[in-house]
């Protein structure tokens, strides 16, 4: 059955019929449902083509990768939020398109994105500070969700994010209340506006308790084990190493882990390592008990939420700005414990 053969069995016109099976919202909840349940039991499916041409969409949601951050494709942080970002988009009969460009290239990809109509809306991943690709999808006016924010950018905009900074703060109280006074902070690349959060909520946990971080235990790079292990191992060669380390990736931490077994140590007994985002699909911490303590904030479920975000604000241009933030929880795994005291 095709889209005129249903219009014609409701009685409706093509346009109504295509409108309520996107969920347009100038068309009423009782037609909607009747739609739905006639397109049911007839098995019927669109022809995208057709879909196109009824609607004016391409329903499709635009995923714009850089070149400079390709490896990200295969991170699982990645992975899991474009899988729960996808599971809500083929629910809605959106199509996913990635797009790999040249950095230098990025601007005029948008631009040709947007003459093009080949999306009807895209995704930023990995905000700067100050992110420029905020004002110029504002200024093509093709619907966008980041996720994330830019602390350095104030016009409006829809964005879903982590609460970072409360994250890290808790679980630098946490630390402290363990009787750690010496806490390494191994960050991600800070002009990120997660990392910068992240610190944020770092260092002002340790003015609070009247400490001053110290400059030779904190860290900001790209967050890969070897990163985490190399910085872990340089930092507890130290005359006066940290007792505890706060760590902004799984994948980071496991190079804690790999330094902190190789210096002899153990980790909850000798060290606590305390990570960020490590309920992953493929990439679990442990079984019944974590091995690591964490603050845990779902990247899958961010993925779906935020899929949903965007796709408001595709069928109603004028619900948004939309915002939301996500609270951590904080997880205790059998990576942290008091702080270990001199013999």
């Amino acid at each position: 059955m095709n889209l005129k053969e249903l219009s014609r069995h409701l009685n409706l016109s093509q346009t109504t019929v295509s409108r309520a099976l996107n969920g347009y919202p100038e068309v009423s909840e009782k037609t909607r449902k009747r739609v739905r349940e006639a397109a049911e039991a007839l098995n019927y499916s669109p022809n995208a083509r057709a879909k196109s041409l009824a609607t004016g969409r391409a329903h499709a949601i635009g995923h714009v990768i850089p070149i400079s951050t390709k490896h990200e494709m295969v991170n699982p942080i990645f992975g899991d939020f474009v899988a729960g970002a996808g599971d809500t988009y083929a629910r809605a009969g959106y199509e996913m398109v990635l797009s790999l460009v040249d950095d230098s290239r990025e601007e005029d990809l948008y631009r040709q994105i947007r003459a093009r109509g080949n999306v009807d809306g895209v995704v930023i991943h990995g905000p700067r500070m100050a992110e420029d690709r905020i004002p110029l999808l504002s200024e093509l006016q093709l619907p966008f969700v980041v996720h994330g924010r830019a602390s350095e950018v104030n016009t409006p905009y829809s964005w879903l994010d982590t609460n970072n900074t409360r994250a890290f703060a808790r679980a630098t109280r946490f630390l402290l209340d363990l009787g750690h006074r010496r806490i390494a902070l191994i960050n991600g690349l800070e002009h990120m506006d997660f990392a910068f959060r992240r610190r944020e909520g770092f260092l002002s946990t340790l003015r609070e308790a009247g400490l001053t971080a110290d400059p030779a235990l904190m860290r900001s790079s790209e967050m890969t084990e070897i990163y985490g292990y190399r910085s872990a191992r340089d930092m507890l060669a130290h005359d006066t190493p940290p007792t505890a380390f706060l760590v902004a990736s799984m994948i980071t931490a496991l190079g804690v882990r790999r330094a902190v077994h190789e210096a002899g140590l153990e980790m909850g007994r000798d060290v606590s390592v305390i990570t960020h985002d490590d309920d992953l699909s493929y990439l679990k911490n442990g079984h019944d008990v974590p091995i690591f303590t964490a603050t845990r904030s779902s990247v899958r479920d961010a993925g779906a939420r935020l899929a949903e975000m965007l796709l408001d604000l595709i069928r109603d241009p004028g619900c948004g700005p939309l915002t939301e933030l996500m609270e951590a929880e904080l997880i205790i795994g059998s990576s942290t414990g008091p702080a270990p005291t001199k013999a």
